[in-house]
């Protein structure tokens, strides 16, 4: 066991070894990264990078370079540089591909080098040529240059790093003032040396910088060497006058939002829905006993649907099967119940011609289509059924039972209500799912059809004189049927005549050979609107997709930045 224990222990250590230096062989490394900064007499500053940089055997198309243009000193004011890159080339002087991009809101210049379309590996010198405007700062007693060379935002090590800073001309020793920083933003290190050579003063760092940790010099010249060329002071935009004005209007504008979403909106609501959301009275009310639908203007008897709609405001499968069973009664199609609860529409031979509503023909198409013979199990009706429903909305508005689709302003309503739950409105949401949905009213016309309408509910729920002479003809039962089952109240109006002797409807078979029951058949009426409701919902469907991603610390004064490869 001993002896086990050493042999994984050695394994162990032996892989992580290996680990060591594969990742150390395969790692991107910066080798060297030395920068030539030329002060000109005019105040600019030319800076040539040079970047040694190891891809190792990762496949890249270049590197990129991010090099700030604002700098802030050291009493917190921030100025902005002009900084024109010229040329990118590699050490023999080949010229690379690269674009140069700002950010505004990192307030840095991207400096991006490569072909897309091309893969390099290993070592590549990048050197990148660029004038600064703006970089010096001038005092009372000396003029000065403080720049981050590297930048601390590489995320890849910077083995070695150093800065020639040249001057317009030579100054003794005596009269510079030099300092050089290393580590993270803000860090006073100074793991690095200078030089002073003729008209140079030259810097060196004394270990490798991990990513995160920068390389920062500067230096201080007599004063009257170089012409004054100051740096613009960068004024955010919120700064501005007519940034203020901006911020100002958006917050105001937010605010009034608020204020209108969250406060004024839900009492909007309930204002409105007590001015315009409830029917207006209307000389004649309910009635216990009235026999007919209501019709329109110009005599024509509502159909079940429409009748339907007018009570409860809404077109549902209630109205639609009360408009199959009324075509059935019309003669245009047959109902068989083959089987206990299998149903068969049969369409009937006809002639359509002028005596169907519109939606009741796009209905029967619908159904059938060039078919003449269905089984309601086996159908996907959704659309037709829900084009029935507008075009039956539709009509009702035309007909002038309702200045507005009441539809329309539900979904209207429930979309605020379900936006107020996103926006945690509470009140909203509570407010549009009740007041707001119960807005849509009927015009004072539609409002007295719909009395109508309540008072031949009333009638076939509650009334019951005349009944045995009014179904010895029959016609009583079935031309009323349609308007019960709009109301939902068929089964009270089969009830009824459970005690009549009346015949079966000639649009309707049953498997049951049994004796004809009035209960019994609207039970099966029933099962059939079942069915009905099956064929009325929307299938769901599936898909699948894919997707292929001045002061003295290191990170002061200007340039700085970072980058890496892509």
């Amino acid at each position: 066991m001993f002896i086990m224990k050493k042999l994984l222990s050695s394994f162990f250590l032996a892989l992580f070894f290996f680990l060591t230096i594969v990742h150390g062989t395969f790692a991107e490394t910066i080798n060297d990264f030395y920068v030539v900064m030329k002060i000109g007499k005019d105040g600019t500053v030319d800076v040539i990078e040079n970047i040694r940089y190891d891809f190792g055997y990762a496949e890249r198309h270049g590197i990129f370079r991010n090099i700030p243009y604002v700098k802030t000193n050291k009493d917190g004011k921030r100025y902005k540089l002009k900084i024109d890159v010229t040329s990118v080339v590699d050490e023999k002087g080949n010229s690379y591909n690269f674009k140069t991009s700002t950010d505004v809101s990192d307030k840095e210049i991207e400096v991006k080098i490569g072909d897309p379309n091309v893969y390099v590996t290993g070592k590549h010198n990048y050197v990148i040529n660029y004038k600064v405007y703006g970089a010096l700062t001038y005092f009372s007693d000396h003029d000065e240059l403080y720049w981050n060379v590297t930048g601390d935002e590489w995320t890849v090590p910077i083995e070695k790093a150093g800065a020639q800073l040249v001057l317009p001309q030579a100054v003794q020793e005596n009269n510079l003032q030099k300092q050089c920083f290393t580590g993270p933003s803000g860090s006073t290190e100074s793991a690095c040396g200078t030089n002073v050579e003729e008209e140079s003063v030259v810097y060196r760092t004394d270990r490798s910088l991990y990513g995160g940790e920068g390389f920062t010099v500067v230096v201080g010249f007599p004063k009257g060497m170089v012409d004054v060329l100051e740096p613009q002071p960068y004024v955010e935009f919120q700064d501005t006058w007519y940034g203020k004005i901006i911020i100002f209007l958006i917050v105001f504008g937010i605010g009034l939002i608020i204020f209108l979403w969250y406060i004024f909106y839900p009492i909007w609501i309930m204002i409105k829905w007590y001015r315009h959301g409830r029917d207006p009275k209307v000389p004649m009310g309910e009635t216990r006993a009235w026999y007919d639908p209501p019709k329109t203007r110009g005599g024509r008897s509502l159909t079940p649907a429409e009748s339907g709609a007018l009570v409860d405001e809404v077109v549902d499968l209630r109205d639609i099967s009360a408009t199959i069973v009324d075509l059935a009664r019309r003669g245009y199609l047959k109902i068989e119940e083959k089987k206990k609860n299998d149903f068969y529409f049969h369409r009937t031979t006809k002639n359509e011609g002028a005596s169907l509503l519109p939606f009741e023909s796009s209905l029967l198409n619908g159904i059938f289509g060039s078919d003449t013979s269905i089984r309601v199990k086996d159908e996907k009706l959704y659309s037709e059924i829900e084009q029935a429903k507008k075009d039956v909305y539709a009509l009702l508005v035309e007909e002038g039972f309702f200045p507005k689709d009441p539809s329309k302003i539900r979904n209207f309503y429930i979309g605020i209500g379900v936006a107020g739950l996103m926006t945690m409105n509470i009140p909203l949401a509570v407010v549009a799912f009740t007041f707001g949905i119960s807005t849509p009213a009927k015009t004072p016309f539609g409002a007295q059809a719909a009395a109508v309408a309540r008072s031949l509910k009333n009638f076939l729920s509650s009334q019951e004189r005349q009944l045995k002479f009014q179904a010895s003809k029959q016609l009583m039962f079935e031309r009323l049927l349609p308007f019960a089952v709009a109301f939902g109240v068929e089964n009270i109006w089969a009830e009824r005549f459970k005690d009549l002797h009346l015949k079966k409807p000639d649009w309707y078979s049953s498997y049951d050979s049994s004796g004809f029951r009035t209960t019994t058949f609207t039970h099966s009426l029933n099962s059939s609107f079942k069915n009905l409701s099956y064929a009325a919902t929307p299938t769901s469907s599936s898909s699948g997709f894919s997707s292929g991603s001045s002061g003295g610390s290191s990170g002061g004064g200007g340039g700085g930045g970072g980058g890496g490869s892509w």
